[in-house]
């Protein structure tokens, strides 16, 4: 396997990782800001209060885009097998 290969392999595994954590953490990020600006406004300063909204959140989109993350992990897992018997 040349240096071209396993930077090409490096690459994928960034933007696998990327689109596999990325929407999770992009909505978790916005509910935590929406949650941080309604506690400003209501002096309200519980730090449980964003957990739980938060978590509800996470798992909604866990729930509803669960199964196309773990297909696309799968299937690159299947295509890092293959570079691996290909050597």
């Amino acid at each position: 396997m040349t240096n071209g290969e396993v930077a090409d392999l490096m690459y994928k595994v960034f933007i696998m990782a990327l689109q596999l954590g990325g929407p999770v953490l992009v909505v978790s990020m916005a509910v935590g800001i929406i949650i941080s600006i309604l506690q400003a406004a209501t002096q309200i300063h519980e730090q449980t209060l964003t957990f739980v909204p938060k978590l509800l959140v996470i798992a909604i989109i866990l729930v509803f885009t669960g199964s196309n993350m773990l297909q696309s992990l799968q299937d690159f897992t299947k295509e890092v097998f293959a570079l691996i018997t290909a050597i």
